[in-house]
């Protein structure tokens, strides 16, 4: 069967567990709301994390087919999942001050840097290597900017913020090292 579940047509089995745990993700808000009256989700908070977490298996299953290497797929999926982090904190509760803090956005444009230079590099390693550098400068760059300006929690903790996107930054870097031996190996084949 070669890492094939019967019955899923060119499946393998990581494939099934990969969209299995999307899916438990997917729910696991429904159970929380009958377990606290804390977790009150909307059917658009439904929606929004749905599209989340498809998209991101989506483009993974895409870096699944650009390359069988293994340095490549893991560099696509920490870029994957610093991408899903910065957006799920950000539209959950904001990464400086609040969520309505207008400064939060500059972390968007920080993956819109990456996005482009993803676009621009045709999501080749020795191009993805300078976009998820960039990336990662853009996110130090956007905390810089949005801790200078005025803040909407004046008691906030910047430490714990820049804590956070310090561990981002060094999951798009590590992607990016990822990308390099990627490119080596497919330079020396």
């Amino acid at each position: 069967m070669n890492g094939q579940i019967v019955g899923i047509r060119g499946g393998s089995s990581w494939r099934f567990v990969g969209w299995g745990i999307a899916v438990s993700l997917l729910l696991l808000p429904l159970v929380a709301m009958q377990l606290t009256p804390e977790v009150n989700w909307t059917a658009s908070d439904f929606i929004v994390w749905g599209i989340m977490l498809g998209t991101v298996g989506g483009l993974f299953e895409l870096a699944v087919r650009l390359s069988p290497l293994p340095s490549y797929r893991i560099g696509f999926g920490l870029a994957l999942v610093g991408a899903f982090l910065v957006t799920w904190v950000n539209l959950a509760v904001g990464i400086v001050g609040s969520e309505n803090n207008p400064a939060n956005q500059l972390f968007f444009l920080a993956l819109l840097v990456g996005i482009i230079g993803a676009g621009v590099a045709r999501l080749r390693p020795g191009g993805m290597v300078k976009a998820m550098g960039a990336v990662a400068l853009a996110l130090v760059v956007a905390f810089a900017i949005a801790v200078i300006g005025p803040t909407d929690e004046p008691f906030v903790n910047h430490g714990v913020e820049f804590a956070g996107t310090s561990v981002v930054a060094l999951l798009f870097l590590g992607s990016a090292m990822l990308f390099r031996k990627a490119g080596r190996i497919e330079r020396s084949a």
